[in-house]
């Protein structure tokens, strides 16, 4: 199958926006619902705190993971590219 035929055969199978328009746009979140719920509900599964806004995320993610830490939790911290020059100094400092 060629680049041409595999682009075909994915826009006849899958119902992308290109293919069938504002027909596919959905407003609400049914299909991502529908999508978890096939596959166990896996968010659920984990305690998170999602740290989000325009300063501070980099801090304010480190301190609260220390603060876990400190009480006894297993931590783990992912920070966004935007973000990881100040998290890793700030992670390099860390005890």
């Amino acid at each position: 199958m060629d680049y041409t035929q595999t682009l075909e055969y994915l826009f006849e199978k899958l119902p992308m926006y290109s293919r069938i328009g504002a027909a596919a746009y959905r407003t609400d979140l049914t299909n991502t619902i529908q999508l978890s719920d096939a596959l166990g509900n896996p968010e659920r599964k984990l305690k998170t705190v999602h740290v989000a806004g325009t300063n501070g995320k980099g801090s304010t993610s480190h301190m609260l993971a220390a603060i876990f830490q400190e009480a006894g939790y297993k931590t783990g911290l992912y920070t966004s590219p935007t973000s990881r020059t100040s998290a890793n100094a700030s992670a390099s400092t860390a005890k």
